[in-house]
């Protein structure tokens, strides 16, 4: 099974993809963990990525997801995905993708974000995410979930989708 899980930062992405893969059992794959030096200090210093900021980024994310279909390794990805070019960039020229999309309010993502502690991502860019945020349609392999519910219902909610 090939998972991305998307939305804004704060909206639970690694929380629910690491619970998710557990219980797929498959490989977790940060999607943070994937970008430049450069992107974590303008984030770190509160500059929102612009697309050309988050290219090379996707591109590695394509050729990550690419390899590991090919070696049919499963996995649940953590990935924004903001906008709709970005997920077809992820998923260029590949098959059997679902998209888990965690949909929240700005309210709701603004005390998550604000009670984090250890992430690189400016509690200032939360706006910027949603500006870029283009939410998904049902032209997309796509599974919609709120936030607003506990992890492990939001897990059986997938599994239950899916």
């Amino acid at each position: 099974m090939y998972i991305i899980v998307m939305g804004v930062a704060g909206s639970g992405k690694s929380t629910v993809g690491k619970n998710l893969a557990r219980l797929l059992a498959v490989d977790f794959l940060e999607g943070d963990d994937f970008h430049t030096n450069e992107n974590v200090s303008l984030m770190s210093a509160g500059i929102p990525l612009n697309d050309e900021d988050r290219a090379p980024w996707l591109a590695t994310l394509n050729r990550t997801i690419s390899e590991r279909i090919a070696h049919k390794d499963g996995f649940v990805l953590a990935c924004s995905a903001l906008k709709k070019t970005y997920r077809q960039q992820l998923i260029h020229n590949l098959d059997d993708l679902h998209f888990v999309y965690l949909k929240g309010s700005r309210a709701e993502i603004h005390s998550r974000m604000a009670a984090r502690e250890n992430h690189f991502m400016a509690l200032s860019l939360i706006d910027s995410q949603f500006d870029a945020l283009e939410e998904p349609d049902q032209t997309e392999n796509l599974i919609t979930v709120s936030i607003n519910t506990p992890v492990h219902q939001l897990v059986d909610q997938i599994v239950q989708a899916l």
